[in-house]
C-alpha cells in the first residue's frame, strides 16, 4: 500500500467534466488529481501535481467498471 497524506471520498473531491478529471486541494497549494480513466482501471491513488504528497480516493470501484462515473455522481434529468 502506498504512503498517504489522507484518504478522501471521491464524492468530496471537485470533478472537472471537460479534463475528465477529479481534483482535491492539496496543502502545498497545488492539486491532487485523478482521471476517469485511472478510476475505471481500479487505481486509488491520486498524487499531487507538485509535491511528494499523494491521498487515497475511496470509492467503488464497480460503479466506474462499467459507467464511467460512479452512481451517487450521475444525475439524470
Amino acid at each position: 500500500m502506498a504512503n498517504v497524506y489522507e484518504e478522501v471520498k471521491l464524492e468530496d473531491m471537485e470533478y472537472s467534466e471537460e479534463e475528465q478529471t477529479y481534483w482535491y486541494q492539496c496543502p502545498c497549494g497545488d492539486m491532487f488529481t485523478i482521471t476517469v480513466e485511472e478510476l475505471m482501471r481500479g487505481e486509488d491513488i491520486a498524487p499531487c501535481n507538485s509535491c511528494s504528497l499523494q491521498i487515497k480516493v475511496l470509492y467503488e470501484k464497480q460503479a466506474f467498471a462499467t459507467h464511467g462515473q460512479p452512481a451517487q455522481i450521475m444525475v439524470t434529468a
